[in-house]
């Protein structure tokens, strides 16, 4: 739990120290809680993917699920219905629990990523327990017919370079976030609605959830999705808004030649 504390000083000059203290603490609090790598790791520079092209009007919507099956189902139906493909990163544990909605997430023509195996922070555990999360995710998704899966989120977002190194020397692609309307908090369908539309850019990619805990999210897209498309924004894949990145660098690097 972090705290403030304020020197006890003279009452006529507290005012003059205690309201820059709280704007710097504020101002730091918000850059840690908005914190997000940025876009893709070189060979002194491992990075988190969490934004696509943006010159380009493409967003990716993406789903977390770590548990339950009554969410997933209404909201697989409400991005049918609106005909948009999302990526969806689910726990190896969730997966190895209920095969059959990860193959109606995958019939539906949606993208699957991974949350590791155990649903548990990877900044908590010492680098040798990722390593073995991450083998035993990559063996389950195998044997339940994924051997492709390479894209990683890492649980509740947590990240260090270790993290990402180790990742990639695995193969996986280490895949982030920019905007978060915090839905699993149940704001209330109205404020995720409002919080996604009033800062959504080129490029973004939305995290979501899927998972039971989450009450709003369905209803929530009931409104986003044709106010996106308003906007003239198309969805895209994970997986999509990374071939469109690299083929955009590859091409400001050829007119660079």
């Amino acid at each position: 739990m972090r705290r403030l504390y304020i020197l006890d000083i003279k009452k006529q000059k507290k005012v003059f120290f205690i309201i820059p203290i709280s704007l710097f603490v504020a101002l730091f609090l918000f850059l840690e809680s908005n914190y997000t790598p940025t876009v893709f790791s070189d060979q002194d520079n491992p990075r988190a993917l969490n934004t696509g092209n943006t010159n380009n009007s493409s967003i990716a919507l993406t789903f977390n699920i770590n548990h339950g099956t009554e969410k997933v189902i209404p909201i697989l139906e409400r991005l049918s219905s609106e005909e948009v493909s999302a990526t969806f990163f689910v726990s190896g544990e969730w997966a190895e629990r209920h095969p059959d909605i990860l193959d109606k997430i995958a019939e539906a023509n949606h993208e699957i990523g991974m949350l590791g195996y155990q649903y548990k922070s990877y900044v908590e555990q010492d680098i040798e327990q990722v390593r073995r999360d991450l083998n035993k995710a990559k063996d389950t998704f195998t044997k339940l017919g994924y051997e492709d899966i390479y894209l990683l989120r890492a649980p509740n977002g947590h990240l260090n370079e270790e993290i990402i190194n180790l990742a990639e020397n695995q193969g996986l692609k280490v895949i982030h976030w920019s905007l978060n309307p915090n839905d699993w908090k149940n704001p209330g369908t109205k404020k995720i609605t409002n919080h996604v539309l009033k800062n959504l850019s080129n490029g973004d990619i939305i995290l979501l959830h899927a998972s039971d805990s989450v009450k709003q999210t369905e209803k929530a897209l009931e409104q986003l999705i044709p106010e996106i498309k308003k906007q003239n924004k198309d969805f895209m894949t994970i997986s999509e808004l990374i071939t469109l990145s690299e083929s955009e660098s590859e091409e400001l690097q050829s007119k660079k030649k």
